[in-house]
């Protein structure tokens, strides 16, 4: 067990499946289509799609292909994140969450360039994977049940829109994912060719 599956272990119980959907569907109640929680739950469930696919796809370069689309998401999503939401949540008054967001998301950065490391026809390359998507599924699911919920809660109408465009904006600065918005693309809609995913 290498340090990440350690602390990925250390930081609380896994959530049951029932506790996952639970959590997304209370925070898809508080969710408005055009706002920052909607953003951020539609990309969650593309990060899952992209997980799904990178997970089944055939060794070698269509496991490559599919980490790099992996990777242009999970970027993109994490620094928008970063550099609008987790710093709303520190301020009000929740700095340990915050905190606690930035280490996560850092560790699967790490994670991610590791991957780009190995061998994509090993075994290795599938458990390294099934590993980030299990600590990203734990991360997700503290954003949707916790986090994400008492930010949404805390903070004014103008606020909340100002987060709303700041969030959007980040997304579409940090990346090229073919999307072209805050609002993700569902997997079966086809989009534009997208470049590599660099960290």
């Amino acid at each position: 067990m290498n340090f990440f599956d350690r602390l990925a272990a250390a930081i609380t119980p896994e959530a049951t499946d029932e506790d996952r959907i639970n959590a997304r569907n209370e925070a898809q109640a508080l969710a408005q289509d055009d706002d920052w929680l909607g953003s951020v739950l539609d990309q969650h469930e593309q990060i899952e799609t992209l997980f799904a696919e990178a997970a089944l796809a055939q060794p070698g370069d269509d496991r490559v292909a599919a980490m790099k689309k992996l990777g242009q998401l999970l970027t993109a999503h994490s620094m928008a994140e970063e550099v609008v939401l987790y710093p709303a949540i520190a301020r009000i008054g929740e700095k340990g969450d915050a905190t606690m967001a930035y280490e996560e998301q850092s560790m699967a950065k790490v994670e991610m360039a590791g991957l780009e490391q190995l061998d994509p026809e090993s075994d290795e390359w599938a458990q390294k994977l099934e590993a980030i998507r299990k600590a990203v599924a734990h991360h997700v699911y503290e954003e949707e049940s916790d986090w994400f919920p008492k930010l949404h809660r805390s903070i004014s109408e103008s606020e909340a829109d100002m987060l709303s465009m700041r969030f959007d904006e980040e997304f579409d600065r940090h990346g090229d994912v073919g999307m072209g918005s805050a609002h993700v693309r569902p997997a079966s809609q086809p989009g534009p060719a997208t470049g590599g995913y660099t960290n």
